[in-house]
């Protein structure tokens, strides 16, 4: 049962529609950026030592690429407004706890709270952007705003966190308050979206979160105990099996919580891939840049830190160019072109690494990460196109969850690849050149999509 169209929900509001999820975007990206830089300063507050505080990043990371699949699903059985206003609620909620958090466990106990409270945001925000703007073009567009919002943030969370951190730690939290209050007002110039009602896929939620989580987890810890240790295979085994029997499950139950119809359409297919190569090899150049300026070329964390501002800036403009070029173009061009540009920085940085010069650092960064921004709005209208009718959240859910996997692969691979006997220089090349196959295959198989945008979606077989 439906309790609202489509059109009754994307007839109101566009605007306010489109600030809420950008801005929700923004905050979701400020929390894994602000933190870094504050975390000695909480180190001296509550104490814990380094592990610990790695949890304050981790315990956000890991509970929201664990239950985005799940909340998604969520999303569209309850509405994506009624999920994201809930979700903005108990995000400032979590803000607060972290703010006036009296330990390091409580910290973590409330960042982990806030992982969980994104993970309900995400993909409802991407679902209000559909109902807002049915029309592809106009929807294009708004992708762009939507994912500038991101972009934003990945540029002043660590300045944002420096400076308030400077005067107290407890602000980079305490911010998200005033602004998550904000938004809920804003929410009510939001109509309510359609809900669906269908029975809930117990065992398939159980076992997508079994799944994610064990893997993530592993993936996570596995850095810093070792990926030969016993707890982290064991919780890769769990892992597979449960995702081997998440799959089996969807595909014989009546009501899966991801049809597995969602990868039939090529173009779908295309944009998961996409979207999982972006954030592996953003994730992956970011980790080992940042090694390679501070360890290698001994220079400062905060003067290694403009080396990425560049990047930052241009990301900004190439998520708002993408959807004029995708409405001009069809969406073929923009992804093709910014795959390309993927190829060509991850490449140039393995090549010439060996020069030592950060000049050619912020170059490649400023390929990789623009050329992700180009690429990345298109493929999520793709997603939110061959979606089909309320199944809009649990396919912008499971898009993120490729995207999650991807980055948090990157950063165990990667860093295991440096710290090999190789040696660093020799593990940052190997690292970098595996990314830029992997975007490679992403450009090629981009090939498929869409030349006009007359065409829906692309050339391949829905």
């Amino acid at each position: 049962m439906t309790t609202a169209t489509p059109a009754q929900a994307s007839s109101s509001g566009p605007k306010a529609a489109l600030i809420l999820a950008s801005l929700g975007f923004f905050l979701i990206t400020l929390d894994v950026s602000i933190v870094n830089l504050a975390l000695p300063s909480i180190d001296r507050s509550l104490g814990g030592g380094t592990s610990t505080q790695q949890w304050v990043l981790d315990g956000y990371t890991l509970f929201f690429a664990a239950l985005l699949l799940c909340f998604g699903n969520l999303s569209d059985r309850i509405g994506a407004k009624r999920a994201y206003v809930l979700g903005i609620a108990l995000f400032g909620v979590a803000s607060l706890l972290c703010a006036v958090a009296p330990s390091v466990v409580a910290l973590i106990v409330a960042r982990c709270a806030q992982g969980v409270t994104a993970a309900l945001m995400l993909p409802a925000s991407m679902t209000l952007i559909r109902e807002a703007f049915p029309e592809p073009s106009r929807r294009a567009k708004a992708l762009g705003v939507w994912a500038a919002g991101g972009a934003v943030a990945s540029a002043a969370g660590p300045v944002l966190g420096g400076v308030l951190s400077s005067w107290d730690w407890r602000l980079i939290f305490a911010v998200n308050v005033p602004v998550c209050a904000g938004m809920l007002v804003l929410g009510s110039r939001v109509r309510r979206s359609p809900r669906t009602a269908v029975p809930f896929d117990w065992a398939g939620q159980v076992l997508a979160l079994v799944a994610l989580g064990s893997i993530i987890f592993a993936l996570i810890e596995g850095g810093a105990i070792g990926y030969g240790d016993p707890l982290i295979v064991g919780l890769l085994v769990v892992g597979v099996v449960a995702l081997v029997a998440f799959v089996l499950v969807q595909a014989r139950v009546a009501y899966p919580m991801m049809p597995l119809g969602l990868f039939h359409a090529g173009p779908m297919r295309v944009a998961m891939f996409g979207g999982f190569t972006f954030i592996f090899a953003w994730f992956g150049s970011v980790f080992v840049a940042s090694l390679y300026l501070q360890q290698q070329l001994h220079i400062a964390p905060a003067l290694a830190g403009l080396a990425f501002l560049p990047s930052a800036v241009l990301s900004f403009f190439g998520n708002l160019f993408s959807g004029p070029l995708a409405n001009r173009y069809g969406p073929r061009f923009p992804v093709v072109l910014g795959m390309t540009s993927l190829v060509v920085g991850l490449g140039g940085l393995a090549v010439f690494a060996p020069s030592g010069s950060v000049i050619v650092v912020a170059v490649c960064l400023i390929l990789i990460g623009s050329g992700g921004s180009v690429a990345m709005p298109p493929l999520a209208g793709i997603v939110l196109e061959y979606a089909p009718d309320g199944q809009a959240g649990v396919a912008s859910a499971v898009s993120n969850t490729f995207r999650q996997i991807g980055g948090a692969l990157a950063v165990a691979l990667f860093g295991v690849l440096v710290a090999s006997d190789t040696g660093f220089l020799l593990g940052m090349q190997i690292s970098l050149g595996v990314g830029a196959v992997l975007a490679l295959a992403c450009l090629v198989v981009s090939t498929t999509l869409a030349r006009s945008p007359d065409q829906p979606g692309g050339s391949a077989t829905r």
